[in-house]
């Protein structure tokens, strides 16, 4: 095991199912820091004992203070981010920010975007004369940049595309689709679920107008945290039409008509979900302190060994082989890969399965090799003595 491995392995105690479970899922929850009880009983004992007063106290401020201390996960400065209570709400925001006229009506997206948002984007584009255009994927793996380059013209509005693909963990070249958009014309919204957290990501650098994504997964963080990155510049030229009393510019004064704040809180909507930002807290603050570059460094080598593992059984795997295009996630298929995956989850071998990929395992900083030699060792003895069967025509455990 690396040197840098070794350091990282410092955090398990900061998580205490890691001591009763095998946890391999951190692409869709991350593990709970064993501060998180704490800080709900910090909001818990000032709702009992301030009240009403607490939101002038501090809760008010909360999705900006976060938004502040999420911030330089993502290379952005104070005063850019905003924590809301989903992506999909946040998408939406940005799609409700723009105006659509002919000739300038298009969101393009692809065919591996989280659907979610492409539920979201699909009902409100026509309200707002907007045409959502789908890139398609040839191997349900990848986007290829020249198709989805070519899509982007003179006609689109909106660029809403996933920076790391849900299913496949593969990274888009957000930099290539960014100069791309704008020598177009458009703006650009990228849903960061799957990178912010378990690689690094600079929104300055990138040159992204918007960028999503939440502290539910590699964060470590809980639901209800999501957050919204707007540049400066996309801060001054717009304002969502989804939006609520704590965009505005003075919100209690209770105004008849609304006038909008500035920088992130603008794009605020109605009163905050005030537990999930206190539970939401712990979470990116060890992951700013194990470091983005040391995370990543694991994570590529810990993927790597999933792949070697997963050739060795001959088993599919849906994921990119090259380092620099894989995020945190390997989905591999086996034979009755749903009905494993329950038999592992019975075991207390935590991981996901996703129709078209497989069982999905995402080790993460406080992830031990061991771990992931436990979790392939056990779908070996789980074919190998059938010990699927009994989850034959089972319900399925959502994770």
């Amino acid at each position: 095991m690396s040197h840098i491995a070794d350091q990282l392995l410092r955090f398990r105690d900061e998580f205490p199912i890691l001591s009763r479970s095998t946890y391999l899922v951190s692409n869709s929850l991350g593990a709970m820091p064993r501060s998180v009880p704490a800080a709900l009983a910090e909001y818990a004992t000032q709702w009992e004992t301030r009240g009403v007063r607490a939101w002038a106290d501090g809760w008010w401020d909360m999705p900006v203070r976060i938004g502040d201390s999420v911030a330089p996960l993502m290379g952005a400065n104070a005063g850019e981010v905003a924590m809301v209570p989903t992506v999909t709400q946040a998408m939406s925001a940005v799609l409700s920010s723009l105006d659509y006229p002919a000739g300038r009506n298009r969101v393009v997206m692809t065919e591996l975007d989280f659907p979610s948002v492409r539920y979201a984007l699909d009902a409100l584009a026509p309200r707002f004369g907007a045409e959502v255009v789908v890139v398609p994927s040839d191997d349900g793996i990848t986007i290829d940049q020249s198709r989805l380059l070519e899509a982007i013209d003179e006609r689109t509005r909106l660029v809403a595309v996933s920076h790391v693909l849900f299913k496949s963990a593969f990274i888009m070249n957000a930099h290539a689709i960014v100069q791309h958009a704008h020598r177009a014309g458009a703006v650009v919204a990228l849903d960061a679920y799957h990178s912010v957290g378990v690689m690094p990501v600079d929104v300055h650098a990138l040159g992204v107008d918007f960028m999503a994504g939440g502290v539910l997964k590699w964060l470590c963080g809980g639901p209800g945290g999501s957050f919204l990155y707007a540049s400066p510049s996309a801060s001054e030229r717009f304002a969502p039409a989804q939006t609520g009393w704590q965009a505005h510019k003075t919100p209690f004064a209770f105004a008849p008509s609304m006038e909008y704040a500035q920088g992130s809180w603008r794009w605020l909507g109605g009163t905050p979900s005030v537990p999930a930002l206190f539970a939401g807290r712990e979470g990116p603050r060890l992951v700013n302190e194990a470091g983005m570059q040391a995370i990543r460094d694991k994570s590529v080598r810990q993927t790597g060994l999933l792949i070697a593992l997963a050739d060795a059984r001959g088993w599919r795997v849906h994921a990119p082989r090259i380092a620099e295009e894989r995020g945190g996630t390997v989905a591999f298929d086996v034979p009755n890969g749903a009905e494993v995956a329950q038999a592992l989850l019975a075991r207390d071998i935590v991981i996901d399965y996703r129709p078209g990929a497989g069982i999905r395992v995402a080790p993460h900083f406080y992830t031990t090799d061991a771990e992931i030699h436990v979790a392939v060792d056990a779908i070996d003895e789980i074919l190998a003595t059938e010990a699927w069967r009994p989850f034959v025509g089972a319900r399925r455990t959502v994770t």
